[in-house]
């Protein structure tokens, strides 16, 4: 998230950032409850959905593993590092460096990462599917690296040019904007064209084609896949992700660089941190995944039984 200050904030010694007008009371803790689910959520679905996909390959079809993988991880780094990082900021008032810098980076790295094990699926999907030994799964590899690569390179030059700060209103670290709004404007403009805008057109028209390619010839096979659940994937990353964006457009308009009020920049955090958790849930809506899930939680939970005597056969001698 980019932003200005708001608010006034007060920089002690030890590297932590106060504001001078905290969260009411109530509020404070209504979000610190939010923010405690969405972890909760975030971190065991992402868990349990990756000991299905290791533990269970064989009892459900995923031809496109590769993307579900790196968007489980995507989500469970998210949990476990930003949204309890966001959480202990709103219990203590503030983030200290380095973690202040480490979060801003990471974030920024997890975002990038998601649209684009989400656009590499979609891609797939369209292109069908590759074998673990041929060309094309070599490129889906090099793709989803690059993702979580350009995702730490962006989110670095902040950390590197010193613009990051604690937005009580994100409840996070943040990059903020001082002085110059060409600075923002370049930044803003190479991040969003190449870790968001394009990953959003290989969504766009993939998910056009591949729709239209399965009105013309509906094949079961893909109706039976994993990769069915992808419009949900894609659909439930728009909704959660729009009050980022609209956010940063804001900013963007205004040559003052005045930020998107605190409430859209808090909603755009509270949005953004759903989607972790939402995502283990449309994997849950496919009926194999959800059986091959369910029949691994029964399995360890079923002690030994005993032999039971079902038959008796009566032999002459």
């Amino acid at each position: 998230m980019l932003c200005i200050p708001c608010v006034s904030v007060s920089e002690l010694s030890n590297g932590t950032l106060f504001t001078e007008r905290p969260w009411p009371e109530a509020e404070r803790w209504l979000l610190v409850a939010v923010l405690g689910l969405e972890m909760v959520m975030g971190v065991v679905g992402n868990c349990l959905v990756l000991l299905v996909k290791v533990m269970c390959r064989g009892q459900f079809s995923c031809r496109y593993g590769l993307p579900f993988i790196s968007l489980t991880l995507s989500d469970l780094g998210c949990s476990l590092l930003i949204i309890s990082g966001s959480l202990l900021a709103m219990l203590t008032g503030g983030q200290r460096s380095p973690w202040c810098e480490v979060v801003s980076l990471l974030k920024f790295a997890f975002i990038t990462s998601s649209i684009g094990s989400a656009a590499i699926l979609c891609v797939q999907r369209l292109i069908g599917g590759a074998s673990s030994r041929s060309v094309p799964f070599v490129v889906m590899v090099i793709a989803c690296l690059t993702s979580w690569v350009t995702g730490v390179v962006f989110g670095s030059v902040p950390v590197v040019y010193d613009w990051i700060r604690y937005d009580p209103a994100e409840m996070l670290c943040a990059v903020f904007w001082e002085s110059s709004y060409s600075d923002m404007l370049v930044y803003i403009l190479c991040a969003f064209s190449i870790c968001i805008f394009l990953p959003f057109l290989l969504i766009f028209f993939c998910s056009l084609l591949t729709a239209s390619s399965c009105c013309r010839d509906r094949n079961s096979d893909d109706e039976e896949d994993l990769s069915a659940v992808t419009p949900l994937l894609v659909s439930s990353y728009i909704f959660c992700y729009t009050p980022f964006v609209v956010s940063e457009l804001i900013l963007l308009g205004r040559l003052d660089l005045s930020p998107a009020p605190d409430w859209l920049r808090t909603l755009s955090s509270v949005m953004s941190y759903l989607d972790c958790g939402l995502n283990p849930l449309i994997y849950c809506s496919h009926q194999d995944f959800r059986e091959a899930g369910l029949a691994l939680l029964w399995t360890n939970r079923k002690s030994p039984s005993e032999p039971v005597l079902t038959a008796i056969t009566k032999r002459h001698l």
